[in-house]
């Protein structure tokens, strides 16, 4: 299974690539939603990991375009921006999962884990 990781802040993409890596998934990073789309275009990415505050294209933007053109997909959105606030419209927008930052390994896996379960 291959995730891609789309973070702005590098010590959290690093940790959660660490984390997604040490489970034994193969992991793709991004620096922004717009990172994430073209990466997504060229390779076969089985989840996408995003959080919604971002620069260049933020991750409600990025959710939505790949809906449409992407819609199986699965999507999993983080933030702590405004105390989670924006996890609600990401969801309603087509996120499969949410998760509110700062993120467990234990909350990050599990929730992979459930998102992929066929």
């Amino acid at each position: 299974m291959t995730i891609l990781v789309a973070d702005d802040e590098e010590g959290v993409r690093k940790f959660l690539v660490t984390v997604l890596a040490n489970a034994g998934y193969e992991v793709v990073e991004a620096a922004n939603g717009r990172e994430a789309v073209e990466a997504i275009r060229s390779r076969r990415v089985d989840l996408l990991i995003t959080d919604l505050v971002m620069p260049e294209q933020e991750g409600i933007e990025t959710i939505l375009a790949l809906r449409k053109s992407s819609a199986s997909l699965k999507i999993v959105a983080i933030s702590g921006a405004f105390e989670g606030r924006y996890l609600n419209a990401a969801a309603s927008l087509g996120a499969d999962a949410t998760i509110l930052k700062p993120v467990s390994p234990h909350d990050l896996l599990s929730t992979v884990r459930e998102v992929l379960a066929p």
